[in-house]
């Protein structure tokens, strides 16, 4: 569904740009208040809706949507994950983290997720999102009259949209953020440097949860996607090309990263996706500037080693979207404390990410101190009942107020 046509209307409340969770969250929450938005999507439906992404979801999350309305096909098709293991020495270690912290993780992909928040917007409610839009612009986003303007794929028309806010939702390449003048955010950005070599096998996964697997060879880990589908992890040097591993090479060195006693074994199966992520994050701050206010990876993007990113997308959108309504019921006190607000889970959930990063990286690194504390670390996650419980709660995030 796209509502362009040949008279497009030029005026709304809330521009948002980006069609993933955060905007959609975001669109939603407003349409739902009586508050007018339109959503600008640089791909089309289709595309959205499959492209491969990560899933899983933090149970506060979930949670949240649920309070909105906005999770009823996600408890109902969701598998829930409750514990882990580490695989180091050859053994298996368990970290039953639902009995510690009370709170599992929802295995939902990102793509699902996108597909309810359109049907939820678009089709059950009619609204306005428009696909496949091109040159997206940002106008006058310090003064009084903001405006984005973009051109319709269908017509090569250039089009105008009058707003009061906008919502730049539209990810880590987005145009938002690149609006926003340099001497006025501030960028922050870590490196971890190594990368991971993500795999997606046709093959049914050996473990039901997580498996973390600690090699002086590289990490390397599993997590069960679906009966037919195990989505795999493998340690490579930055810059890697996928295309030196072939089939034999990933699953010669798997079998060996995720070897434990009593461990079944690994199923191997076709490799349907072979992709190198550097393992990078970055943080603009603050999150705002002028009528722009950024959510979800235009303002922070967390290396996927703790599964954080879409979690922290949908608390940016939450905050955003409330934030919103009550700017438009004469309360700016939201809006004004967004960033704030935002960046407190952005930063605690980046600095859990480094401390399991140099966990799941310090045997492999070569340096006799980090493998050494990274070490250290696991001994006292599994020997102290009070050190598992404070691991469980940021591993399944944190519902008070970071």
């Amino acid at each position: 569904m796209s509502s362009t046509t040949s008279l497009p209307r030029t005026r709304t409340d809330v521009v948002i740009v980006g069609a993933g969770p955060a905007g959609l969250t975001v669109a939603n929450l407003l349409r739902a208040a009586g508050v007018d938005c339109v959503v600008l999507e640089a791909e089309s439906r289709e595309f959205i809706e499959q492209r491969p992404r990560a899933g899983f979801m933090e149970e506060w999350a979930v949670r949240a949507l649920e309070r909105h309305g906005l999770a009823g096909r996600l408890l109902e098709r969701a598998a829930t994950q409750g514990e882990f293991e580490f695989r180091f020495d050859g053994e298996r270690h368990t970290v039953r983290t639902a009995e510690l912290s009370g709170r599992r993780h929802f295995v939902y992909p990102q793509p699902l997720l996108v597909t309810d928040l359109l049907a939820s917007y678009a089709d059950a409610t009619g609204g306005d999102v428009r696909f496949g839009v091109r040159d997206v612009r940002l106008h006058d986003i310090d003064g009084e009259r903001p405006a984005v303007s973009y051109t319709d794929p269908a017509t090569g028309d250039r089009h105008r949209l009058a707003c009061d806010v906008i919502a730049g939702c539209d990810g880590a390449r987005g145009v938002t953020r690149a609006a926003i003048p340099a001497d006025r955010a501030v960028l922050t950005r870590h490196d971890h440097g190594v990368a991971w070599l993500a795999l997606l096998a046709e093959a049914p996964p050996s473990a039901d949860g997580v498996v973390f697997g600690i090699h002086e060879r590289g990490f390397g880990a599993q997590m069960a996607r679906s009966p037919e589908v195990t989505r795999y992890y493998l340690q490579v040097a930055p810059g890697e090309d996928a295309g030196n591993w072939s089939h034999s090479r990933v699953w010669s060195e798997l079998h060996i990263r995720l070897a434990a006693a009593g461990a079944p074994p690994l199923t191997e199966g076709p490799l349907i996706e072979k992709v190198v992520l550097d393992m990078h994050n970055y943080v603009v701050e603050p999150m705002v500037h002028g009528r722009v206010y950024l959510a979800g990876d235009a303002a922070h993007l967390v290396a996927p080693i703790a599964a954080k990113g879409m979690n922290l997308a949908i608390n940016d959108a939450l905050l955003l979207g409330d934030a919103l309504i009550a700017h438009y019921r004469g309360d700016d006190s939201g809006l004004a404390g967004y960033s704030q607000a935002c960046l407190r889970r952005v930063w605690q959930y980046l600095e859990f990410s480094q401390w399991l990063s140099e966990v799941l990286h310090g045997a492999s690194s070569g340096d006799r101190f980090q493998a050494g504390t990274a070490r250290a670390r696991l001994r006292r996650l599994l020997g102290s009942e009070s050190a598992a419980k404070a691991f469980a709660g940021l591993y399944l995030g944190e519902e008070a107020d970071l």
